[in-house]
């Protein structure tokens, strides 16, 4: 335990852990070695000398590449934390010496990206237009170990409950029901009223079947004696629905707030069609004790303003 405790302490560079993480990445000698732009001598070397410190395999060879072993994957956790903390705080540094506003990282799925986060951000841009912004888009399982890693400095989407954790804090700001949508030409656009088994004979577009909300779509075709669409496409991605809408004619659902800002730039159409799903509130996620970097939390008051009662989200 005290040698493991020395060699994280104090014998790891960040040039090891630069490599782990790129080793982790490609799970590759020579791959590696091309992004780090060493040569693969040199990489199995300086992986060779890491071991030793640890006295443990780190990674696995074989023909078909390099595995992480169970000690592996702890310390490339442990590098891929440090090394986003490093360039958190030389980010921070590098913005007070040049006078700009600093940066911040925000996972978003895409209920929150178009209407609040985008409002959120030129707000931020506003009163700090030097202010940097990185946003990676995804779902929880693809953003919540980022943001337990320190790579995200927030998240902001669906608070589904059953990603809740001790390490997170949870906020949440507004609920944003479902809607029906097709391209404003279809041939269920103008009606007063849609059923079900209108949709039931269309193509649709759906989330993937491990989406809680996948289940909840298909339960409500079974609660109006109806079968789920046969013809469908499965994707979470606002692109693949814009793309089907058009290209197939296929019926989409959003949460309202999406749909209704898009509806009004002539993109989609919103049917009169009640889709009774519950769903989790929208709101923000980070990590419970990380201190928030002062940009963070200037993003995280706007994002708060605009979800705010009064505000124009509110009222869409």
């Amino acid at each position: 335990m005290a040698q493991i405790d020395r060699v994280l302490r104090s014998n790891l560079k960040l040039r090891h852990l630069q490599m782990l993480v790129a080793l982790d990445q490609f799970r590759h000698l020579g791959r590696a070695a091309e992004f780090l732009s060493v040569t693969q001598p040199a990489v199995s070397k300086t992986l060779a000398e890491i071991e030793s410190m640890f006295g443990l395999p780190l990674f696995e060879r074989s023909t078909r590449g390099t595995e992480p072993t169970p000690a592996g994957a702890s310390v490339v956790r442990f590098a891929r934390s440090v090394l986003a903390g490093y360039e958190r705080t030389r980010d921070e540094i590098a913005a007070e010496a040049s006078g700009a506003a600093g940066r911040t990282s925000v996972g978003a799925m895409v209920v929150a990206t178009p209407v609040l986060l985008a409002q959120a951000v030129a707000r931020l841009k506003a009163r700090s237009g030097h202010t940097t912004v990185l946003i990676e888009e995804g779902d929880l399982t693809r953003l919540l170990p980022k943001l337990r890693l320190g790579e995200l400095d927030l998240f902001v989407g669906r608070l589904e409950p059953g990603y809740a954790s001790p390490d997170l804090e949870t906020e949440a700001l507004y609920q944003d029901p479902m809607v029906a949508v097709v391209y404003p030409g279809h041939p269920l656009a103008g009606r007063r009223k849609v059923q079900w088994a209108d949709i039931a004979s269309q193509p649709c577009v759906l989330p993937p079947p491990w989406a809680s909300l996948r289940v909840k779509l298909e339960q409500q075709f079974f609660a109006h004696s109806l079968h789920p669409p046969a013809d469908i496409v499965e994707s979470a991605s606002f692109l693949s629905q814009i793309s089907f809408l058009r290209q197939r004619g296929a019926v989409a659902f959003m949460a309202r707030t999406v749909a209704q800002h898009f509806a009004g730039q002539g993109m989609v159409a919103v049917l009169k069609l009640p889709v009774a799903v519950e769903l989790p509130p929208v709101g923000l996620i980070t990590l419970r004790g990380q201190r928030m970097t002062p940009v963070t939390a200037l993003l995280v008051g706007c994002l708060k303003e605009v979800a705010g009662p009064g505000d124009s989200l509110q009222g869409t």
